[in-house]
């Protein structure tokens, strides 16, 4: 299970929105090995696409040395779907490298009648994908 705050889970439905209609991408740090969210770090989409997201590979760098420094890891990795529904898609999927993470999606589209937006939480590893519950809570 996710376990998040409002102020975390507003920052992620904010950026999708903002960034919309191209997808948007981000991280939330946390202390190594307490698998808490904490620290909200969007980030650019280098594809600047709809249908693709891509970190900028300095910006990514510069990201992981400053985790390193803080003495925090990638405990959310999130992304938008701007046309269909938040479930990890092929490319998604490939690119999970980080087996310890949440990866978040947020869909921008009205794909079931819900609202103007899902926000979904999935664990994948080796290519298996495993949908999460996501708790948002007010503070840790």
């Amino acid at each position: 299970m996710l376990t998040i705050t409002q102020a975390l889970y507003d920052q992620i439905v904010a950026h999708a929105r903002e960034d919309h209609p191209d997808e948007a991408c981000g991280v939330v740090a946390g202390p190594v090995g307490e698998g808490r969210p904490e620290r909200f770090v969007p980030m650019l989409n280098a594809a600047r696409s709809p249908t693709f997201y891509e970190f900028d590979s300095q910006d990514l760098l510069k990201l992981y040395r400053e985790m390193d420094d803080r003495d925090e890891e990638p405990v959310v990795i999130y992304h938008s779907h701007t046309a269909t529904e938040a479930y990890p898609s092929r490319t998604d999927i490939t690119y999970a490298n980080e087996p310890g993470a949440h990866y978040v999606l947020v869909s921008t589209a009205d794909t079931d009648d819900a609202g103007d937006f899902q926000f979904r939480s999935f664990r994948i590893l080796d290519g298996e994908v495993t949908e999460e519950e996501v708790r948002v809570v007010g503070a840790y």
